[in-house]
């Protein structure tokens, strides 16, 4: 009878942490879409282009981590782990699929555990393709400056 229960919360679970991180995306395009500047020299562009790839992997980070506590937090309301450390350290191990095995869940919620990771591989190869895709940006904008030059 608990499997419809751990189910229901993984659906939550995993529905939240999409929305987070398309929110976040978003947000993040919108901050990347009002750092450029029209006019501005060369070497200036590729700084602040440059910048932003920096603010984009910290954003990344943060949205992962804040994924991460949410399951996290959610291990700890339900009992399913002794203390935030120990929620903390398997939900970052689940999410990033590591899973050493040294701290595990409560046989209740076992299968969450297997779901958070392929919720966290999922939300990790969004972040990657998104990464590229302002890399790609970027290197367009520097042949496009060498073609002007």
């Amino acid at each position: 009878m608990h499997l419809p229960v751990e189910l229901a919360a993984a659906t939550a679970l995993v529905a939240m942490t999409c929305a987070i991180h398309l929110f976040g995306i978003a947000a993040l395009m919108l901050l990347l879409r009002r750092h450029r500047r029209r006019g501005q020299a060369a070497e200036a562009m590729l700084a602040r282009e440059g910048l932003a790839i920096a603010g984009a992997a910290a954003g990344l980070f943060v949205l992962h981590g804040a994924e991460i506590w949410l399951y996290a937090g959610f291990y700890l309301i339900v009992d399913a782990l002794p203390t935030l450390e120990a929620a903390l350290y398997f939900s970052t191990a689940s999410y990033t699929t590591v899973g050493y095995g040294d701290v595990v869940l409560d046989p209740g919620w076992r299968v969450l555990g297997a779901i958070e990771s392929a919720n966290g591989i999922i939300l990790l190869g969004w972040s990657t393709a998104f990464f590229v895709a302002i890399v790609s940006r970027i290197r367009w904008l520097e042949s496009e400056i060498e073609s002007t030059q």
